[in-house]
């Protein structure tokens, strides 16, 4: 049976149980709700598909992923891509791994440097809708603090990846997979012999 994934050159006539998802996904890439904010304009990235068992939660994109559309496509991926011990092309499989950042387009830069924080605009729109049309996530990754507080609450990223357990199965804490984390992992050995092991078998489960 063949699996289809949304897509924006999706046949609108067509007829199948992930028609909502799709019609909803033309309408998120054609929002325009924080355009007169966005320097590069908008252009809202996400990969969901019904039938994914696993959505990771992100940030926002930076600019690379706003240039070519697909998130993660970047040296920060490739760190998660590590963490997560799976290649490209399982990553890019939106029929089993989504992706829906906080916000869906790239928010800009801050004066002192970084990218600004995902537009507040945007989950309160259209991440509750999409995810009542994604009925088989059975894990999510919580990527960044942006993304742990919008689910869990206030708190310290470093606390929630530490005590990972105490959010599965559903949740699983993760730190951005920016070039700081580097330093980060460095200095806590922790992350990578106990966190990760763990991180991979319950991705690997659900593939």
């Amino acid at each position: 049976m063949t699996r289809r994934v949304s897509s924006p050159d999706a046949d609108p006539d067509a007829t199948g149980p992930d028609d909502a998802l799709e019609r909803l996904v033309r309408e998120i890439r054609a929002c325009t709700a924080c355009a007169h904010v966005l320097p590069l304009g908008p252009r809202p990235v996400l990969h969901v598909s019904a039938t994914a068992r696993i959505l990771i939660a992100s940030q926002a994109p930076g600019t690379r992923v706003h240039e070519t559309g697909q998130s993660f496509n970047d040296a920060s991926g490739d760190r998660l891509r590590g963490w997560l011990g799976i290649d490209r092309a399982t990553f890019y499989d939106a029929s089993r791994i989504a992706i829906m950042p906080m916000g869906m387009c790239y928010p800009g830069r801050m004066p002192r440097g970084g990218d600004r924080p995902p537009r507040r605009e945007c989950a309160p729109l259209w991440r509750d809708r999409v995810l009542a049309l994604m009925p088989e996530i059975r894990l999510t990754l919580l990527v960044g603090s942006y993304a742990q507080v919008h689910v869990l609450g206030p708190g310290r990223v470093e606390d929630r990846v530490r005590h990972y357990r105490d959010f599965l199965p559903r949740y699983f804490p993760l730190p951005h997979p920016s070039w700081r984390t580097g330093a980060w992992e460095r200095r806590s050995p922790w992350f990578g012999a106990e966190v990760l092991p763990a991180l991979r078998m319950a991705v690997h489960a659900l593939l």
